[in-house]
């Protein structure tokens, strides 16, 4: 997957800085999820609660989104990067010294985690810039192969919760987010074909474009399903099926993990095929899965089966997305990735939130889960409808056809 050419074609040591900063501001951006049974069991939230509690830090990151693509438009990706990088290490670090005492001040927390979920749209203009139109999947996939982190605080935050206490595990986040700033402040370099800053009011022109809203509309399906999945799963798999914590986090690892490694895979495919055909099978899986893991399975091992394949569904389609939007908003592809990202975290507000919402009205998530299959379906036959306008118009938007595949 990774040829001689691609290789030649960007900067590696850039790519990969991208990828470990968006990588480690992912685990930091989601931790509230996997901490979710201790943090509740100290503060009595009910199901409501719980959900808004980590589908916060999702919408935080959804607005902050759009604020990074407009820095990164004016100031460049790797200034923008570390600014970001040192409000949430700032914020961490006052956490766990000050202490967080009760809910208000949790879901505060999870504003300050919001801005480490911005990162998305610094690290993948940081590392599109660097790759010409043929190589943009698999650079955005890789650089998006960030998502993992979510994984990493699924795998570690619940025993070291148990083992240390949850306030702890606060603080502890900051020491691999501290080396991840490090390497990017050595490694990442803005590539030199950045574009001239515009005025603030042209940075929203793009919203006049209604391909804009489309992607916007797909993206906030599959990243929204795999981020709001990656925030719940750790408190469904402990309520649902009675896991313990650490147990729980495995489960939801194992999920995120399947969903973040498929991103590269899923851009590839977009590369090869065509980003409208990958996502066409993208969403009909992923409805499958949902709709198949909203019904309570007889085991938490089958749940968890329905709940992987549903993300690798959408960790694929996240690749497919970024596979397409390069090459319809080329100029404008800082800004288009903030408002991309911001609907991607949208829609994982939405589903974190409306999961919790469904098991404290219906005692079920299963209208939690339906909701959001319906969604991909729509998506679905939204990009049915789409295609043949967008083979036609695309490839003669920037004058290099050949170029362009959709």
């Amino acid at each position: 997957m990774l040829s001689r050419d691609f290789l030649k074609a960007g900067h590696t040591p850039t790519l990969f800085a991208a990828f470990l900063y968006f990588d480690l501001s992912f685990m930091v951006w989601v931790i509230l999820g996997p901490l979710g049974v201790a943090i509740a069991k100290d503060f009595h939230l009910d199901p409501a609660q719980k959900g808004l509690m980590v589908a916060i830090p999702v919408l935080a990151g959804a607005v902050l989104r759009l604020v990074n693509g407009v820095l990164v438009d004016r100031i460049g990706p790797k200034k923008t990067g570390m600014i970001g990088q040192m409000i949430v290490l700032t914020g961490l670090v006052l956490a766990w010294a000050v202490g967080i005492h009760n809910y208000h001040q949790v879901l505060a927390l999870g504003v300050i985690l919001g801005v480490a979920g911005a990162s998305f749209a610094v690290a993948l203009p940081l590392a599109s810039r660097w790759y010409p139109a043929e190589h943009q999947g698999l650079a955005l996939g890789i650089a998006g192969a960030g998502n993992s982190g979510t994984a990493l605080a699924a795998l570690f935050a619940p025993a070291l919760a148990k083992a240390f206490g949850w306030q702890t595990v606060i603080g502890l986040a900051a020491v691999p987010l501290a080396i991840a700033f490090v390497v990017y402040m050595l490694l990442a370099k803005d590539a030199p074909d950045q574009p001239a800053p515009k005025k603030l009011s042209e940075y929203l022109d793009v919203l006049k474009v209604p391909d804009a809203w489309w992607l916007m509309l797909l993206y906030g399906v599959t990243f929204g399903g795999f981020v709001g999945l990656a925030s719940s799963l750790t408190m469904y798999f402990n309520s649902e099926y009675g896991l313990d914590p650490v147990i729980a986090g495995f489960f939801t690892a194992a999920c995120v993990f399947a969903g973040s490694f498929i991103r590269p895979v899923g851009g590839a495919l977009a590369d090869k095929f065509g980003g409208v055909r990958t996502l066409s099978f993208v969403y009909v899986l992923a409805a499958l899965g949902l709709a198949t893991a909203s019904f309570q399975l007889p085991t938490a091992w089958f749940a968890l089966a329905a709940l992987m394949f549903s993300m690798l569904a959408l960790g694929a389609g996240n690749g497919a997305v970024f596979q397409l939007a390069p090459q319809r908003f080329r100029k404008e592809i800082g800004v288009m990735t903030g408002l991309i990202g911001m609907t991607g975290g949208i829609g994982g507000f939405y589903l974190a939130s409306t999961l919790g919402m469904a098991k404290k009205m219906t005692g079920s998530y299963q209208s939690g889960f339906i909701g959001f299959a319906l969604l991909a379906l729509f998506a679905f036959f939204a990009l049915y409808g789409l295609k043949a306008r967008w083979r036609a118009i695309w490839p003669t938007l920037h004058g290099d056809a050949a170029s362009v595949r959709v």
